[in-house]
């Protein structure tokens, strides 16, 4: 998780990722910010996020994004 926390950190750093539950419906991470991070988390990761996983459910928080990097490790 805390390699999470740096990725999305470094795309802004002025969000409370361990508690924000709004990343997507507050429009705090834009579609260039989702970009971004499913490439880092390829990287950090070794996973590719495949198009249907892309909905703004896995993306509103640090937390179901996590889940997300997990069931896809699996």
């Amino acid at each position: 998780m805390d390699e999470l926390i740096q990725i999305l950190e470094s795309i802004n750093p002025d969000v409370d990722y361990r508690k924000e539950t709004n990343l997507i419906d507050g429009k705090i991470l834009d579609s260039f910010d989702i970009i971004t991070i499913i490439s880092e988390i390829n990287e950090e990761f070794d996973v590719a996020i495949p198009a249907e996983e892309i909905i703004p459910e896995n993306f509103n928080s640090a937390q179901k994004l996590y889940e997300l990097i997990q069931r896809l490790e699996d």
